[in-house]
């Protein structure tokens, strides 16, 4: 599941990931609150909604793109909200989230960390096969942010299980390392002096 935070308008979308880099959309949308309610509410009615999102969809994992600042405070703070209720939904169902910047989502989808919305509109439109591109932008976003990871998650799978293999590799050689000195200490202690 991908999301694109926000708390006016939130992106969510849901994708199938295939063999290789084939990836199936199976929904997107955007959850909108007004600009007028208190916080508490629009955060309320955001945690509704994606929590209905996350129950029926049943995701494995969740996408979100990490905050970043944009020069507006508020702006800032508001995606930031938004997103601790995101990362909250996602822990009350035990889904792992990875969070990924725009550059890199960017440069997964277009192969330049620069691109500009209409690049990945145009790009995620052509990557899933849609007939039209999907509106509004958070919308296409989310489903960036989705692939991005589907793409992702098997280098990061890689890293995992490669950082476990090191980690043991050193045990193994710190326990070699024992042995070797306490075969060395001991025949230092039974040497004759000279």
């Amino acid at each position: 599941m991908g999301i694109d935070p926000g708390l006016t308008r939130c992106g969510l979308s849901v994708v199938q990931a295939g063999r290789g880099r084939t990836v199936y959309p199976v929904s997107v949308g955007v959850v909108r609150t007004p600009s007028e309610a208190e916080l508490a509410e629009r955060l309320l009615r955001l945690n509704k909604a994606v929590g209905e999102w996350m129950d029926e969809y049943s995701p494995d994992v969740i996408a979100i793109e990490r905050v970043f600042e944009r020069g507006n405070v508020s702006t800032v703070m508001n995606t930031a909200h938004a997103v601790g209720v995101l990362i909250l939904a996602a822990a009350e169902r035990g889904l792992p989230v990875h969070m990924y910047t725009p550059s890199e989502v960017k440069k997964a989808i277009t192969g330049n960390g620069r691109a500009d919305k209409k690049q990945m509109t145009v790009m995620i439109t052509r990557i899933l096969g849609l007939a039209e591109a999907p509106k509004p932008a958070d919308a296409a976003d989310a489903l960036a942010l989705a692939v991005c990871h589907c793409w992702r998650a098997p280098m990061l799978m890689r890293a995992k299980v490669s950082v476990k293999e090191l980690e043991n590799h050193r045990r193994q050689q710190q326990g070699r390392l024992g042995k070797a000195k306490s075969v060395f200490n001991s025949k230092q202690a039974h040497s004759p002096e000279q």
